[in-house]
């Protein structure tokens, strides 16, 4: 007994068979949408490293100002002091983030003779973690009784009013940070603003 297969049936003269498949050119208008979606990912990608950079520093230049108001409230006479013999007060930068008065008496084996003297140690070691921690800071500690403008933003200036009531302590910080399209603003260029401002009362509460 022979089994039965069938065949398919031989086209008819002149059919033609199609088949459905891509072309090139919508291969091509594929690769262009997706590569439109990858630019659009690498730029929101940008934007949040920029967004994460910043929000860091800002935490970060936060921390320090809110520890140095504490160092100057625990060594509250010396903070208080008027006159350049202050080493808490003064301006530093932008660049290098140097002291009035050096010291390293707060270092192990060596000691502090005044407060005095743990004032000038604690702004030498400050100002260094801050020169490393934020790029091209920027610190202005001075009495001041206007530290925001007219318009309610912080300004470098410091203004001292006719009465020491009137007067409080501001630390301010800035650093570069980048402003869009490629570009940086120097904490020292013109317009440029403080970042962080803390105003302390040596003794009280912030």
């Amino acid at each position: 007994m022979h089994a039965f297969v069938s065949k398919p049936l031989p086209a008819a003269p002149g059919a033609r068979i199609q088949a459905r498949g891509f072309s090139l050119v919508e291969v091509l208008i594929s690769i262009v949408i997706l590569s439109f979606g990858l630019l659009g990912a690498v730029g929101l990608q940008a934007a949040a490293l920029k967004n994460n950079r910043d929000a860091r520093l800002q935490s970060e230049g936060t921390n320090l100002a809110r520890e140095l108001a504490e160092m100057m409230r625990a060594n509250a006479r010396v903070a208080g002091a008027a006159g350049a013999t202050n080493p808490y007060r003064g301006s530093f930068g932008p660049g290098q983030l140097t002291p009035a008065t050096s010291s390293d008496c707060l270092n192990l084996g060596k000691q502090c003779d005044s407060p005095q003297d743990v004032a000038n140690a604690q702004m030498t070691e400050w100002l260094a973690r801050v020169q490393h921690i934020l790029p091209g800071a920027r610190v202005v500690i001075c009495l001041d009784s206007q530290p925001y403008d007219e318009n309610g933003l912080p300004r470098w200036d410091c203004t001292s009013a006719n009465t020491a009531q009137q007067n409080i302590t501001v630390i301010k910080l800035g650093w570069t940070r980048a402003t869009g399209q490629n570009q940086l603003e120097a904490a020292g260029a013109e317009g440029s603003r403080p970042h962080v401002l803390i105003p302390v009362t040596p003794g009280g509460q912030l």
